[in-house]
């Protein structure tokens, strides 16, 4: 780890931190909290896929559902209207929107193949992503002076590296510039993700071998062809077990760095909270 102590934290002139975990633990809040301090530069891993690296595909996809519409196609083809998407760091829909569920497209539901085709591409783009994070760690003191900074990861960053492997290019990257923070969640905090989520399923990225094993083993459980699949009931049989297959790749990223606690990130409302927070999850792993 780059701070070897809780005090060498406390006292350094650049703390650098990229937090991960499950999506609702508190990464985004500790973020935006500690940017509205002036002194954090955030960097949001899903805000730079769907800007930098997947924004063509959104625009296309909206595109390509507003040539459905007569006036729009006309004022398309005319170049008299412009379509983008407006991607912010605590709005990523449009990302969620273009990698969409897979299923019955009379549910809103995508081919399988064009399914695992944008799957692909997000994991492309969640890479590089991720590879970017030294450049804008240097851009945030050479072009803003801003000291400190917090990369603001993806709950699927677990999906797209290989967490036993010593040498994966993108952990190496980020543990040799930054402490890797895993928020830990309970049981508890699990059960009311999956709650939150049977109410409003939204689209995620899965690894693309858990991805293919649960659409098949969906399929003969429910007795269903691809073009038969509710969409939305997919995504939901399939979220708790996303979770859980994605609990030992958070733990072993975890040993590259430190552990804090959900209940722990949600007491924090200050930077000198977090300062505190942090410097604890070190001591606790150095002694």
């Amino acid at each position: 780890m780059i701070y070897h102590s809780g005090s060498a934290w406390r006292h350094a002139a650049n703390k650098r931190v990229v937090l991960f975990g499950m999506s609702g633990l508190g990464k985004t809040y500790l973020s935006n909290m500690l940017r509205a301090a002036g002194d954090w530069f955030h960097y949001s891993i899903d805000y730079r896929i769907g800007t930098r690296y997947m924004g063509e595909y959104i625009a296309d996809n909206f595109k390509r559902e507003a040539m459905k519409v007569p006036l729009l196609r006309e004022l398309l083809l005319s170049d008299s209207v412009y379509i983008a998407s407006n991607i912010t760091f605590e709005n990523l829909a449009p990302l969620s929107t273009y990698l969409g569920k897979p299923g019955s497209p009379s549910r809103g539901g995508l081919p399988f193949d064009e399914y695992c085709l944008r799957q692909n591409r997000h994991r492309r783009a969640e890479i590089a992503a991720l590879l970017d994070t030294p450049d804008f760690m240097k851009r945030a003191i050479d072009i803003y002076g801003i000291p400190h900074f917090v990369c603001d990861s993806g709950g699927s960053i677990c999906e797209v590296v290989d967490p036993d492997d010593p040498d994966d290019p993108v952990l190496s990257a980020l543990e040799r510039d930054l402490l890797m923070v895993w928020i830990k969640g309970s049981d508890m905090h699990t059960a009311e993700l999956v709650r939150r989520f049977d109410r409003a399923p939204k689209p995620m990225y899965y690894q693309p071998e858990f991805l293919e094993k649960s659409w098949v083993a969906y399929r003969v459980e429910k007795g269903l062809q691809g073009d038969e699949v509710n969409p939305d009931d997919f995504i939901r049989w399939t979220y708790a077990r996303a979770l859980a297959h994605r609990q030992p790749r958070y733990e072993a990223m975890a040993r590259r760095g430190v552990t804090v606690l959900a209940e722990e990130v949600a007491a924090v409302s200050s930077p000198s909270d977090f300062t505190d927070l942090i410097a604890r999850a070190i001591d606790r792993k150095e002694g």
